[in-house]
Order: C-alpha cells, then structure tokens, then sequence
C-alpha cells in the first residue's frame, strides 16, 4: 500500500476538466510556498474551466504557463515544472521518475474511468497509472453529483489499488465566511493527507 509517512519532496499535481479549478490552484500555491518540487499537467478542458471559474487568463503552451504561476506564486528556479499531455519524455512518465504522490484535483468522472482501467492514453493518465504501478501516494479530488453506479464503482476498483478518493465535499464546522476558506477546507485536508505543515485549517477540537 502507498506509504503517505515519508517526507514528501515532488508532487504531480494534474488539474481536469470538472468544476473546482479554485482547489487545484490553491493547492499549487500551497506546495509551492512549502518548497515541494511540482510537476503540473493540465487538460485542455482544466485550461477553459480556469478562465470560466477565475479572472486568469493563462497562455496556451506549457513553457509559457509554468512561466505565468512560477512569477504568480513566487517559485524557486526549477520547482515548478509544466508538461504537455503527450510528452512522453517527461520524467512522471516513467517508474524511475515517478513522484513521491500524485493529486489529480479536480478530477472529472472520465479521468477516473481512464485510470481504474489503466488506458494510459496520455501523459495525465499515464502518471496516474505509474503512481499506482509504483505503490506511490495517488489522491483523486472527484468533483460531481449525483454519482452513477458507474463512478462508485471504479472508485471502489481504485480505493483497493490503494488510491484515495477525496470527493470535493468541504465541512463547515468552521464556519466560512468566504468562498476562499470552503476552498481552503479540501486544500487542507489534501495537505494533511501528503503529510505537509500548513495553517489553512485548525486542527479538530483545536
């Protein structure tokens, strides 16, 4: 079973095309102040969501926008790193290269479908698929309602390959005030789960 206790120094985080851009993008801010080294993929749908659902507007190529969150987030030299969907060089594309945990957050119905068959059709889904093959950390942020047989099931077929599946179901016992503390609700509990220090989010009965 992935072990989630080791120090995490590289994640693969892989944004989708469902709603809830704002959970991957809070995350990416969160691993980057925490000096973790990122691999970020994004689908062409997770591009047009983000400009729907926030005010950025990000370039088309992936150079250009590890350029844009690098300045955005104030990244080392080197820590973010941004990949096509077929660049099958990219080092996450293979066992030796893997990353300590894979977040793919958001994750749309059909990202999960691809991986808990394991199609592999491009480099998103082939990182998903090595993370699972290396017994690595793989959290998969799904975000619809209602959920159809269908996606109960591979996400029980997933949750046995040791996946966690982490629905986008923010509480509200801490009573937020803005949309930016619901956010800060899931943020918090990925962070928690890759084992990585954060003040999103006190701490239950604290």
């Amino acid at each position: 079973m992935p072990n989630s206790f080791y120090p995490i120094k590289t994640v693969t985080l892989i944004m989708t095309g469902a709603s809830g851009a704002q959970y991957g993008l809070r995350l990416l801010e969160e691993l980057i102040n925490a000096k973790i080294k990122v691999y970020l993929l994004l689908s062409r749908p997770a591009q047009v969501v983000i400009n729907m659902e926030t005010d950025l507007k990000l370039p088309s190529r992936a150079k250009d926008i590890a350029q844009f969150f690098a300045k955005r987030y104030s990244a080392d030299e080197g820590q973010l790193s941004v990949f096509e969907k077929e660049q099958w060089l990219a080092p996450i594309a293979s066992g030796s290269g893997v990353a300590d945990a894979t977040v793919v957050c958001p994750c749309t119905t059909g990202t999960l479908s691809s991986i808990a068959i394991g199609s592999s059709r491009n480099l998103l889904e082939r990182a998903a698929d090595v993370a699972l093959k290396e017994r690595k950390q793989l959290i998969l942020v799904v975000r619809e309602t209602p959920l159809s047989e269908i996606h109960l099931e591979n996400m029980l077929k997933l949750a046995r390959m040791g996946a966690t599946i982490m629905p986008a179901n923010p509480g509200f016992y801490h009573s937020p005030k803005t949309l930016d503390d619901i956010v800060d609700f899931m943020v918090a509990r990925l962070l928690d789960h890759l084992n990585l220090d954060h003040k999103l989010l006190p701490m239950w009965g604290e």
